[in-house]
């Protein structure tokens, strides 16, 4: 197809000036400039709709942004609330199992319910949860008790202490556990189970080999009332199972927040229902039972446990439930491990308390260290006593598995022995005995011949001058020991020779003038004055001091570090101190 072009209007040579204006500026449309208008029409529109669908994103963003951070606000704020102190005195429960001893691990978990406990002026008990009869360790409820007594944490109520919602076994409380039993069988959340071990041991394997949860089929729910209790009635063997709900209820933990159980799934031939055991057919209880009535009739409001009873949880919510109980509230802390990762155990040194006190570990510096394994504090010093990390607490716990170092602990066991030092009293004096008993075992590598020529007959006072000067190095009592053996044996000046072939004659010779300070004026201050004399008399002054002060470490101790010069001259004394500089005691 062709166009024409359009041609000028031929108009009359007469035609006026207006007309010819008029003709002239008439609209000049042709096939091109239309095409054109409407290719930029539909560029314009196209614009505008990719303006309306960038804006459209750019809102969605905001309004996810804004979404996302209202999250992180209100999960900020959850965490800060759940961290919080509760403003009403708190129940805590420490309920260990006598089935084995107290160890880092459960020491934390007890530590935890006690100082949130003392932080609200609230109290702590202690359970014994000996329903284990066949695993329990004859020695070990006593053990739980005195180890929980050195680490100073005293129960409010509890074995030996009594309280008004005893007794606090549970082997002692069977009837108690019985008659709660029989609450849910008769309302229906629970029911008897007459199946035998050996079929429930072959419903397992099947479901195992189908690749299902081995959980029961509720053979035994369905059964009319007036069978199961007169089954019962006839002393059948049976269990007591809780019907669980399809749906746990959630719940709020305060260190992951809101915990919503998963629906349970069904099978289309296969019926599996978790229905935990609640009464043994012994008419012992299951932990999940004993724990919950425990919790419920002792009125504890918050527990304390560690991140691996989390799968049990709902379990406890169910049964709350079903009794109408209002549940405490939970705080699951992470499993300690070593730095592999691996859950502490006796082989990577998660080791009872008995091993902790054999390396001399002072009671706080434990508890220190074990409260620093996932928790949080805003002091300006992690070394705290017991009663300054109760001022301190807070349940502000880490998310996640603690790893556990031990660097930390020789740090604060230097730090606290320092403190005891300084305060005096029974803690120094408990260290004090610590030494002598191990300067005076049968194993000691410290002839007494040697020591008592230094420290006299009894030992006591002298050591106490030893942890007095050194007890910021001091970690147990064999490397203490070890660190000051040589003021445990005399030295003499060969020795000293040998070690300091270097020295200047001028400062061998200058040290001979501390023999000029007599007995009577062996003290500190004395002592400070004539050794500047000692270095102010050398042609090099102050700047020499560095090497009299070397000089007099090795003449003492032949050692290149250690303890502090005017210390040493003072534990030694004036005769030791002379004799080991090989200057006559009578004076220069």
């Amino acid at each position: 197809m062709s166009f024409s072009l359009p041609l000028r209007p031929q108009v009359p040579a007469h035609i006026c000036r207006s007309c010819l204006v008029r003709i002239s500026s008439s609209p000049r449309r042709t096939i091109s400039s239309k095409i054109a208008k409407e290719q930029i029409a539909k560029e314009r529109t196209a614009k505008e709709h990719l303006a309306k669908e960038h804006i459209a994103k750019e809102q969605t963003a905001k309004e996810q942004t804004a979404k996302e951070q209202t999250a992180k606000e209100r999960t900020a704020k959850e965490q800060k609330s759940n961290a919080t102190l509760p403003s009403t005195p708190a129940r805590t429960r420490f309920a260990p199992s006598p089935t084995g001893y107290l160890h880092l691990g459960s020491l934390r978990t007890a530590l935890f319910n006690y100082l949130l406990a003392k932080s609200t002026g609230g109290q702590f008990l202690l359970r014994i949860e000996d329903t284990d009869q066949k695993r329990t360790v004859a020695d070990a409820e006593e053990r739980l008790l005195k180890d929980l007594r050195w680490a100073g944490l005293q129960w409010d109520e509890g074995p030996e202490v009594g309280g008004p919602y005893g007794p606090y076994k549970q082997s002692e409380r069977s009837a108690i556990y019985r008659e709660h039993a029989q609450q849910l069988l008769d309302s229906g959340h629970a029911y008897r189970c007459f199946c035998s071990a050996e079929r429930l041991h072959a419903l397992a394997e099947h479901k195992h080999k189908l690749g299902l949860a081995t959980d029961y089929d509720r053979t035994c729910e369905s059964m009319p009332q007036a069978e199961s209790d007169e089954r019962a009635h006839r002393r059948e063997p049976h269990v007591v199972r809780l019907r669980v709900p399809d749906q746990y209820p959630a719940y709020k933990d305060l260190v992951y927040g809101t915990f919503r159980p998963l629906r349970r799934r069904g099978h289309v031939a296969e019926a599996s229902f978790e229905d935990p055991i609640l009464l043994k057919s012994d008419g012992l209880p299951t932990y999940h039972l004993a724990n919950v009535v425990d919790d419920h009739l002792m009125r504890i409001t918050h527990v304390i446990r560690g991140s691996e009873w989390m799968p049990s949880t709902p379990k406890h919510m169910a049964l709350y439930t079903a009794f109408g109980w209002t549940p405490p509230l939970f705080a699951h802390v992470g499993l300690l491990v070593d730095e592999a990762g691996n859950k502490l155990s006796k082989r990577n040194f998660d080791t009872d308390m008995a091993a902790f006190q054999d390396m001399h570990i002072l009671p706080e510096t434990l508890t220190n260290f074990a409260a620093l394994l996932g928790w949080s504090h805003r002091e300006k010093t992690d070394v705290m006593t017991l009663a300054q990390l109760a001022s301190s607490f807070s349940l502000k716990f880490t998310k996640g598995n603690t790893t556990v170092t031990f660097g930390k602990l020789h740090f604060l066991q230097r730090k606290h022995a320092h403190q005891r030092a300084q305060t005096g009293g029974p803690g120094l004096q408990d260290m004090v005995s610590t030494l002598v008993n191990t300067l005076t075992s049968a194993e000691s590598p410290y002839p007494a011949s040697q020591w008592r020529s230094l420290a006299g007959a009894d030992p006591a006072p002298y050591m106490e001058k030893l942890v007095l000067a050194d007890a910021e190095n001091y970690t147990n009592a064999n490397e203490f020991l070890y660190r000051n053996a040589f003021l445990l044996a005399p030295l003499r000046p060969c020795t000293t020779r040998k070690l300091t072939p270097d020295t200047p004659a001028d400062v061998v010779e200058g040290a001979r003038a501390l023999a000029s300070v007599p007995a009577e004026k062996w003290e500190r201050d004395a002592l400070v004055h004539k050794v500047r004399e000692i270095i102010d008399a050398r042609p090099q002054g102050k700047k020499g001091g560095s090497e009299v002060y070397h000089y007099l470490r090795l003449a003492l101790s032949g050692q290149e570090t250690g303890m502090r010069v005017y210390d040493m001259m003072l534990i030694l004394g004036r005769d030791e101190t002379l004799a080991r500089l090989g200057v006559d005691g009578e004076g220069v």
